[in-house]
């Protein structure tokens, strides 16, 4: 994948955690993006350790800086990751197929109140 198109290349999540905070602050943050570390006690150092370690966190983060940057959101990032991960086999038996659900209708309303309608 080449980074020209990539509109994150080259800005540092502090950068990223620094603008929203600017542009949002911390209150509406929480209420976006539901994690402690923007709730309880929140600061750019205590966020971006979380952030450089909770890969999902880290996404919602990038997309609502995105968002508020009018930037094209990639379309990766509208791919529903449950259905990508591998279930756990303590979850899950073996030799029972998993039964497919349409999870469209569900994954389309989460976080509406953040990226709007698709």
């Amino acid at each position: 994948m080449t980074q020209k198109n990539n509109p994150l290349h080259g800005v540092k999540l502090e950068q990223v955690v620094t603008d929203l905070v600017t542009h949002y602050g911390w209150e509406q943050m929480a209420e976006q993006i539901n994690i402690n570390c923007f709730k309880s006690d929140p600061s750019v150092k205590s966020s971006l350790k979380f952030l450089r370690k909770t890969q999902w966190a880290r996404d919602k983060v990038e997309m609502l800086w995105l968002k508020m940057n009018n930037h094209q959101l990639p379309d990766h990032y509208f791919v529903n990751k449950a259905d990508t991960e591998k279930p756990s086999s303590h979850t899950q038996k073996a030799s029972a197929p998993a039964a497919k659900t349409d999870k469209t209708e569900s994954s389309d309303s989460v976080n509406a109140h953040i990226w709007g309608n698709r």
